[in-house]
């Protein structure tokens, strides 16, 4: 398949750069992320006019335009969605904010002012992407996981996300959670350490914390590091909380 026609599939969701089996795992489509490449290899800068005059990039991956039959509500104010990014009918796009390439983004979710969608990140239905989230996107290595965040999840303010984490259905990570693969999480409710780079549990709410920095030298001078905390597991009340105004929509 060609990269003309794999940024086509990628932009009406008949592809994807990662999906889950049926057993529930996310793999990753290393062919999608080859045609991504190929793209940007054959693909020559350019100066663009009209609404976008000024800005020079690949001519063969402008930004997407939207009208009212895509059912996207994209709010005027500097916003851009890149060419081969999907992005649903439902979703609401508030400016500024940035879908890069190869991500896919489902139908119901809210990205907010300031928040990026790196290339080839998967965002489920009904997300709350908050203002300042920064989700990291990969391209290379070609077999490198993008981040994952699944159906229902609630990302709050400044949240950031990296390096091919999953945030199962359900999770609510608090304002200024950084999560990458050398970030330890610690479940206080089930009193165990998670692997580093692990799947975030399903309805997990995840708050910042720090840690002691092992060493006679850092405990002398009262040195700590950031990590992860999960401090318990939505229910009902934390659903109520959480719910999207229904006058944004």
């Amino acid at each position: 398949m060609t990269w003309q026609q794999t940024l086509t599939d990628l932009e009406t969701g008949k592809t994807r750069a990662a999906q889950q089996n049926s057993e529930g795992t996310w793999q990753v489509n290393t062919e999608v992320k080859q045609a991504i490449l190929a793209a940007f290899k054959a693909g020559e800068n350019i100066e663009f006019d009209g609404a976008y005059r000024g800005f020079v990039d690949k001519h063969n991956l402008p930004a997407r335009e939207f009208t009212v039959a895509d059912k996207v509500r994209m709010v005027p104010g500097g916003s851009s969605v890149r060419r081969g990014a999907y992005v649903a009918p439902g979703v609401i796009i508030m400016p500024p904010a940035y879908i890069n390439v190869g991500a896919f983004v489902d139908s119901g979710t809210m990205v907010d002012s300031h928040a990026l969608i790196g290339s080839c990140a998967q965002i489920g239905k009904n997300v709350h992407v908050s203002a300042a989230v920064q989700i990291g996107g990969v391209l290379e290595p070609i077999g490198a996981s993008p981040v994952i965040i699944e159906d229902n999840a609630f990302l709050s303010a400044g949240v950031i996300i990296v390096e091919g984490i999953v945030v199962k259905k359900g999770a609510v990570l608090a304002p200024g959670v950084s999560l990458s693969a050398s970030v330890p999480v610690y479940d206080c409710v089930n009193n165990v350490i998670l692997a580093k780079g692990a799947d975030i549990p399903e309805n997990a709410v995840v708050v910042p914390g720090t840690r002691p920095v092992a060493g006679d030298w850092a405990e002398q001078h009262g040195l700590n590091m950031a990590c992860a905390l999960i401090v318990k597991y939505r229910d009902e009340k934390s659903n109520a909380a959480l719910e999207l105004e229904s006058v944004l929509r």
